[in-house]
């Protein structure tokens, strides 16, 4: 494989504002990004390897670690010129342990396996970690017991890697593989190259779109933190256990399903997160079986990825952190229509995206989140649940079909991020592939139930189907 030199010096610089929430929040159990991929067939591990050495080298933040500083509990991202990530193998028989522990054995393979890897925290206490050092990346491989399939996990720190990072880890990773099969080994493939470790967020953030003065940042903390306990939450399942995991219920459209569905979203000038947001609220008011036109008040956190807004602007190819998110409210009666209440979600959102606020008030949601994690008695039954829902503004629009995924050797993938520590309660990661649409919907358990979820996002999808039909 040719390859670049690598440089001979190491990059550190201390982390921003979010940066080190992100490090706060991943110690508790959110923010562990998985990518677990279904192959169809036994890679060449020298291959592979070769793969992921080659993208470690264009990608500086995948050989990155997050160093901590115990005397004055800080963080900063180190990026070495000899990091690199090893694949962790694991047998049949340990593959199929983790299987059948599942509360969910029958379920897709590579679910499970994503599932198990969602709750692997290496990040989970930084006094503990080697040399005050933990890496940003992680792979391994699990074989499955029909001794044909085997499935590839990536896991990563949403601190270092957001979704965004984390979708171009994965297309350039399905494009060096499929060139490795056609060229039998030789890694040629294009990848572009990354400049180096990136800034912070916050040192990016255009000329005068930040500003706020201090009291009204104060005020708006405190507007935030009261609000916070008015807002209504799904019901809780086991609020007592706290020793909580991530799991999944995935939720899939067909193609003449999903056209109707982001036909109906154009239709009325609004993104399709806005129409999902919106059934996910009123599936959450039905499940709780309320008295008639009892009000309740649910959060929803939309993420948008700034890169193209920042100062310089950015590109996918920027691996960051480099997402804000909005927290918008809104009041249910049970009486809300699909696409009365995503124009009103949608209309929230982007009034306050106008204004400014993913800039202006990140700083004031990064120290509340810490807040909460510092004080879980500030959220309702000591929960750690901030928001109903959070969703990302664009959804991940795949550019493999399926035939293109059959080249590479994979059947099939999923990608998520944890949420057990810090977060909302359910947590949207959709994509469109193919034509169709394919959420992963990511909860804590046992705060909420398997069963519950699956109920909840039957009646997501049902609402959406119905909004769909009646679009026109």
């Amino acid at each position: 494989m040719s390859e670049p030199n690598r440089v001979s010096k190491s990059i550190t610089r201390p982390v921003g504002g979010t940066e080190y929430s992100w490090c706060r929040a991943i110690a508790g159990g959110t923010g562990i990004a998985v990518i677990a991929l279904l192959l169809s067939r036994t890679p060449k591990l020298e291959n592979l390897q070769n793969t992921l050495d080659k993208l470690q080298i264009y990608h500086p933040t995948l050989r990155s670690t997050f160093r901590f500083d115990a005397s004055t509990s800080s963080f900063s991202l180190v990026t070495s010129a000899d990091s690199r990530v090893e694949i962790q193998p694991f047998d049949s028989a340990s593959t199929a342990q983790i299987i059948g522990d599942s509360d969910d054995p029958r379920a897709e393979p590579h679910r499970i396996i994503l599932e198990h890897e969602l709750n692997k925290n290496t990040w989970i206490d930084p006094h503990r970690w080697s040399n005050s050092e933990c890496g940003v990346f992680f792979v391994s491989l699990y074989d499955l017991s029909d001794g044909e399939g085997r499935i590839l996990t990536f896991r990563l720190n949403t601190g270092a890697c957001d979704r965004t990072s984390a979708v171009t880890l994965l297309r350039e990773f399905m494009r060096e593989t499929t060139t490795t099969v056609a060229e039998d080994g030789c890694c040629d493939g294009h990848v572009e190259v990354e400049a180096g470790l990136g800034k912070a967020i916050e040192e990016m953030i255009p000329s005068g779109k930040g500003d706020k003065p201090f009291w009204a940042r104060g005020i708006d903390v405190l507007g935030y933190s009261l609000n916070a306990f008015r807002f209504s939450n799904l019901s809780f399942v086991d609020a007592e256990d706290s020793n909580r995991r991530s799991q999944v219920v995935r939720m899939k459209l067909e193609r003449d399903q999903t056209l109707k569905l982001v036909a109906g979203c154009k239709a009325r000038g609004i993104k399709l997160w806005a129409a999902v947001a919106a059934a996910g609220m009123i599936s959450a008011y039905s499940s709780k079986n309320l008295l008639e036109n009892q009000g309740e008040k649910y959060a929803v956190v939309t993420l948008s990825d700034c890169r193209p807004i920042l100062e310089p602007p950015l590109t996918p190819n920027d691996f960051g952190f480099y997402h804000s998110g909005i927290l918008h409210t809104h009041d249910i009666t049970g009486e809300e229509k699909l696409w009365d209440l995503a124009k009103r979600c949608y209309d929230s959102f982007t009034s306050a995206k106008n204004s400014n606020k993913h800039f202006t008030d990140m700083s004031d949601l990064n120290f509340l989140m810490c807040k909460a994690i510092e004080n879980p008695n500030l959220t309702p039954s000591s929960s750690l649940r901030t928001a109903l829902i959070s969703i990302f503004e664009d959804p991940v629009t795949d550019e493999y079909p399926e035939q293109a995924l059959a080249s590479a050797g994979v059947k099939d993938y999923i990608g998520c991020a944890s949420i057990h520590g810090v977060g909302p309660s359910i947590a949207v990661f959709d994509s469109l592939r193919d034509g169709k649409l394919d959420c992963s919907f990511v909860y804590p358990s046992p705060l909420h139930s398997r069963e519950q979820m699956d109920e909840l996002i039957q009646h997501v999808k049902a609402i959406l189907l119905e909004g769909s039909v009646s679009s026109f």
